[in-house]
């Protein structure tokens, strides 16, 4: 698998993880007062996603430097 291919599922799995945590968080307080860990759960994946996406988001913009560069 490419790296690209390697960091969109990496990115994809991480949206998942980010999901169950943000329902995770939204159900333990419907039943009271969560501990911390339980609030700030949502923040590791989140940050990964920031990461992943915003390499993503470079992407084209680089690949288009790239090309130019190996025209000339």
């Amino acid at each position: 698998m490419g790296w690209n291919k390697w960091i969109r599922q990496t990115h994809r799995w991480l949206a998942v993880a980010f999901t169950a945590t943000v329902i995770a968080n939204f159900v333990a307080m419907a039943l009271g007062t969560p501990p911390m860990w339980v609030v700030y759960s949502p923040l590791p994946p989140l940050f990964l996603l920031l990461f992943s996406g915003l390499y993503m988001f470079v992407l084209p913009y680089t690949a288009k430097g790239r090309a130019a560069r190996a025209e000339a």
